[in-house]
């Protein structure tokens, strides 16, 4: 749990674990706490707390700012999650500092408040119990396909994309550098010298994607455990804090999927998500750019890993190295991947 040392904040907390808080009726309140934001599960809704924080590039430590990233997530995630995200709410205190959601007072806090998903129909949790099957893959290359078609162009130069992914590897290799008490140097050189190679020998290939209209706005962090697979489709926390992190190649998003699934045990649905995203689209981008991007992103995951052991409550646990170096060797792998297609 978030250790507070504001109290303030400790008394939101305290108040928001209380099942008698909420409007609704509930039985007992769930919490699930990220770097970024505590969410509160009632027996049918869920109510997310951004915590006063700043980690480049999000700054939540103003009411104001929590205030507008909180209606920013709404809008966003109502694209591909309208029938779950409901409102933006306030936490109250009155003039005694008695706290009510939506009640009197003026507004010391603001949540988002969504219908609450089944856990056990988020795909993450369907592969782990090899219920996921291509079909629901091919239902979710759909869902993003219609997606990405209302999703107007990125206008930007192609230099300009290009520098940011030379960007984006040169500060993976730097970060993930500093971690040597954890991590290979010489693994992280090797990955990045190859992501950087292929950047710069395949120019117009990048450039080609920006032209055609590739680079769109899309979700931003596309993630097995943000996927439910019910009657419909619904893709929640569309990333809200940057839209720099959501401009996006739609094969660079639809890849990190794949990758994702892969890391989970299951590189067949993220094969089969791919050919579906393909077929659906008409966009069938060379198999070494898909690579690349994986490649890229991987690295980008062990960064955000390895970034646990920065905080008092995560730095003694094993888990955040161990999954570092699983995208590390997922990062080799498709390097050696890019390499291999890219040469073919």
């Amino acid at each position: 749990m978030l250790q507070a040392t504001d109290q303030a904040l400790a008394a939101r907390i305290a108040f928001l674990q209380r099942p008698e808080s909420y409007p609704e009726p509930t039985t007992q309140v769930h919490i699930i706490e990220t770097h970024m934001s505590l969410v509160f599960l009632t027996d049918g809704y869920a109510y997310k707390l951004k915590k006063p924080v700043r980690y480049p590039p999000l700054d939540f430590t103003t009411l104001d700012r929590r205030e507008f990233y909180c209606r920013e997530e709404l809008r966003l995630n109502r694209a591909l999650a309208r029938p779950v995200y409901l409102d933006v709410v306030a936490l109250a205190a009155d003039h005694e500092g008695h706290l009510s959601l939506n009640g009197p007072g003026d507004a010391v806090d603001w949540l988002v408040r969504m219908r609450r998903l089944p856990a056990d129909r988020m795909l993450d949790r369907l592969i782990a119990s090899a219920q996921a099957d291509p079909r629901d893959m091919a239902r979710i290359a759909a869902r993003l396909v219609a997606f990405y078609r209302l999703c107007a162009p990125v206008i930007m130069e192609p230099a300009a994309y290009r520098e940011r992914l030379r960007q984006e590897i040169a500060s993976n290799e730097d970060q993930l550098r500093m971690r040597s008490a954890y991590l290979s140097r010489e693994q992280i050189r090797c990955i990045c010298s190859a992501q950087h190679a292929f950047l710069q020998d395949r120019q117009a290939l990048f450039d080609e994607r920006v032209a055609g209209g590739h680079i769109v706005e899309g979700h931003g962090d596309l993630r097995p455990e943000h996927v439910c697979v019910q009657r419909e489709i619904w893709i929640i926390d569309r990333l809200e804090f940057d839209r720099g992190l959501r401009i996006v190649d739609t094969a660079d998003e639809t890849a990190f999927l794949a990758l994702e699934c892969e890391r989970f045990g299951a590189p067949a649905l993220g094969t089969a998500f791919l050919k579906a995203c393909a077929g659906l689209s008409g966009d069938f981008p060379p198999a070494s750019l898909i690579h690349f991007y994986q490649s890229l992103k991987a690295c980008i995951r062990a960064n955000i890993a390895i970034r646990h052991l920065d905080e008092a409550q995560f730095r003694d646990a094993a888990e955040w190295p161990r999954r570092a170096q699983a995208y590390l060797d997922l990062a080799e792998q498709h390097t050696h991947a890019m390499v291999r297609k890219r040469s073919a």
